[in-house]
């Protein structure tokens, strides 16, 4: 499968402008501790629906003594969480879905293109395709140095919070 075009040129953010802390993202996110996945958002576009989010990868991450000992790398799964994320602060602080929490409803066309370690700024741009009440479509590109490592289309879900915690019949 082909690499698709850019969502969004390097040169149309500044990773250096902070517009959403982790304070700031865990208002619209509701993941804590291991799975926050999100340093900070440094771009958002409402008429393009664009939104541009990064994570500081450190030798602290939890996933980096076993993935893989002596040689660690991100595992795709958290890529596509990270994108996940992003996508989900965004379209809860825009407010284009009737969701307290967005959750995956599937993952479609991801390649991972290249390898992600401690270290490395993991930049995510994502770019809604269709919102509904309950659904979006989002694609993902996520990038190390301007170089692209993991691409694809999510699908995000309104989740049923109630239900779930046996709130609600």
């Amino acid at each position: 499968m082909a690499k698709r075009p850019l969502i969004l040129e390097h040169s149309a953010y500044d990773l250096n402008h902070v517009v959403a802390d982790v304070e700031e993202i865990r208002r619209y996110n509701p993941q804590r501790y291991e799975m926050e996945q999100l340093t900070a958002i440094c771009y958002e576009n409402v008429e393009d629906k664009v939104c541009v989010g990064y994570r500081d990868l450190t030798e602290d991450d939890f996933w980096v003594r076993g993935h893989m000992p002596g040689m660690p790398l991100m595992p795709g799964v958290i890529m596509c969480e990270a994108a996940a994320q992003v996508a989900s602060y965004y379209s809860k602080k825009a407010k284009l879905m009737d969701a307290e929490v967005v959750g995956y409803g599937g993952l479609e066309e991801v390649r991972f293109r290249g390898v992600v370690r401690p270290g490395d700024r993991f930049v995510i741009v994502a770019r809604l395709l269709k919102v509904r009440l309950h659904m979006l479509t989002c694609e993902f590109q996520c990038f190390v140095d301007q170089n692209l490592v993991c691409e694809g289309i999510l699908k995000g879900i309104s989740l049923p919070i109630g239900q779930i915690n046996g709130n609600e019949s």
